[in-house]
C-alpha cells in the first residue's frame, strides 16, 4: 500500500487563467506529455513554464532590478526604459483552454 501525501498549502495557490494560441505541434506534444506523465494539462502547462522562466538568465537578470531598490530620480517627466523588449504578434501565440473536468484545480 502506498503512502498517502497532501501537499500543505497547495489548494493555496492563486491560479490565473491563461487564453493563449499555441502551434498545433506543440500542442500535439503538449497532449503527449501529459498522456506520458499521466498528468492533467494544466499542472504540464505551469510545470514547463515554471522552468522556461527559471533558466532565462535575462529575464531573471531584469526580475532582480526591479525589486532592487531604485534610488530617487529629482527630474521629473516621464523616463525611457532602457534594453525594453516588444513581443511581435508572431512571438505571443499561446492560448490553452481547456474545459473543467471536475478533477484537480
Amino acid at each position: 500500500m502506498g503512502k498517502f501525501k497532501i501537499e500543505k498549502g497547495a489548494s493555496r495557490i492563486t491560479r490565473v487563467k491563461l487564453q493563449a494560441t499555441i502551434e498545433e505541434s506543440i500542442a500535439t506534444d503538449l497532449s503527449l506529455m501529459c498522456e506520458w506523465s499521466n498528468n492533467e494539462k494544466n499542472y504540464v502547462v505551469n510545470e514547463l513554464l515554471r522552468f522556461a522562466v527559471a533558466e532565462d538568465g535575462e529575464f531573471q537578470a531584469y526580475k532582480q532590478s526591479l525589486a532592487s531598490p531604485r534610488p530617487e530620480r529629482k527630474e521629473a517627466g516621464p523616463t525611457p526604459l532602457a534594453g525594453s523588449r516588444s513581443i511581435s504578434p508572431s512571438n505571443s501565440r499561446m492560448t490553452m483552454t481547456e474545459p473543467s473536468s471536475g478533477g484537480r484545480p
